[in-house]
């Protein structure tokens, strides 16, 4: 099942559409010509575009359009005039006008099957890097930046070309509905967990309840938080772990916002069976692939970060953790403020290695202000340089290293050499 965009005659469009609609598709734009397409692509995010072979609904600039964000495009073709046409500019899935719906959507849901770099059976056998399929971005009380680093940390996965969840598990209340800008009257992530209780939570109802958020080249599909913190029992221990690990089965990376609290101590009530709030935060970390720690660079947030640090190791693997300091800046921590930061978790918490990110107010007000990530809002800002460097070193797999072509000099200069 996929979104698709049409821009199609009229009756031939009245002829195909409730077909589509009964296979299962979503159709998500019904337009005119070209440029309502080229328009739409960035608003709607169509994973499939079904246009009229002629010049009115197919250009080369709709086409390079489409294969700039990975959107395939498939043509409805009137006559031979608009076949060739279609060919002439590069587009090879064209079919007739008439042809049978049926035949038409099995062109829609095959595709062409594009190999995953995560778990890719191309890459079996050598050191691919870390295989990150579910992400935990965890942080202490004092609002340390946990949901701007789990939505910008979403957003450079997708941007390097892997199909990405961003789900809001906080039981003390979600935050990336507002952030990105998305409609938080229903709690996506609470429905995922209630199907995935009743082992309803299959692909359709995946993209159902998920939420799109749609940006040139790096959409990623969003699961927002609780409406108001009081439906915390929704998220349940096996109903967080059985949604999460059916997000896993769909997409390569599911980066998860959890909640704050690491405290156990409702689990001293009488009351055995009773749910418990941090349940989700712990069902997160235990099937988190990676979970990053994410603090402030001020006296508080750092000493509230190694407090924290000491009771997640205690849950998770420390090899699993990645410390991540935020809003570094010397106006809080004085001259060579990165050199302090590593010296004090160096000191308490004997860590070597951890992600300093600057202190970028001006690109953290734009993005908030325009419900939209830091790529899109400020693509050159210093955080988002850092985001996008510890994501393509610590989580995404290493490139495999172009083979080295040996060298074919000239005749004459080979026999010079010899010489």
């Amino acid at each position: 099942m996929a979104r698709l965009a049409l821009a199609l005659d009229p009756s031939l469009e009245d002829g195909i559409l409730a077909d589509l609609v009964e296979s299962g598709h979503t159709i998500v734009a019904r337009l005119v010509g070209w440029r309502d397409v080229l328009d739409c692509l960035d608003v709607v995010g169509p994973e499939v575009v079904v246009v009229g072979a002629g010049r009115a609904t197919l250009t080369p600039e709709l086409l390079a359009a489409c294969d700039e964000r990975g959107i395939r495009c498939i043509a409805l073709a009137d006559s031979d005039h608009d076949r060739a046409q279609a060919n002439r500019i590069g587009l090879h899935e064209v079919l007739d006008a008439g042809v049978p719906v049926a035949e038409l959507e099995a062109l829609v849901s095959g595709g062409v099957t594009v190999p995953s770099r995560l778990g890719d059976p191309a890459t079996a056998g050598r050191d691919a890097g870390p295989a990150n399929g579910i992400v935990a971005v965890w942080g202490p009380a004092g609002a340390p930046g946990r949901t701007t680093v789990a939505v910008n940390v979403a957003a450079e996965l997708a941007a390097a070309g892997h199909r990405v969840a961003l789900v809001d598990a906080d039981p003390y209340g979600g935050a990336i509905a507002p952030i990105l800008g998305l409609l938080d009257e229903a709690p996506g992530f609470a429905s995922a967990c209630r199907l995935a209780g009743a082992g309803a939570l299959d692909r359709a109802e995946l993209e159902r309840i998920a939420q799109r958020y749609s940006s040139p080249r790096a959409p990623f599909e969003v699961f927002t938080g609780l409406v108001g913190p009081s439906r915390w029992p929704e998220l349940s221990d096996e109903r967080v772990t059985a949604a999460l690990a059916a997000m896993r089965e769909r997409f390569e990376y599911v980066v998860v916002d959890t909640g704050f609290s690491l405290e156990r101590d409702e689990e001293l009530m009488t009351d055995q069976f009773a749910p418990r709030r941090n349940a989700a935060t712990f069902a997160a970390l235990a099937a988190a692939d990676r979970v990053l720690a994410v603090g402030l660079a001020d006296p508080v947030g750092l000493s509230r970060l190694l407090r924290g640090h000491g009771e997640l190791v205690d849950l998770v693997d420390a090899e699993r953790v990645d410390v991540v300091v935020n809003r570094v800046r010397s106006s809080a921590l004085g001259l060579d403020a990165h050199a302090q930061v590593r010296q004090t978790l160096r000191r308490f918490a004997g860590l070597a290695e951890a992600t300093l990110l600057p202190h970028d107010g001006r690109a953290t007000d734009a993005a908030i202000l325009m419900a939209r990530t830091l790529r899109d809002a400020a693509p050159r800002s210093p955080l988002r340089a850092a985001l996008r460097a510890y994501v393509d070193d610590r989580l995404l797999p290493e490139p495999e290293p172009a083979p080295r072509r040996r060298a074919h000099l000239p005749l004459g200069r080979r026999r010079a050499a010899v010489a």
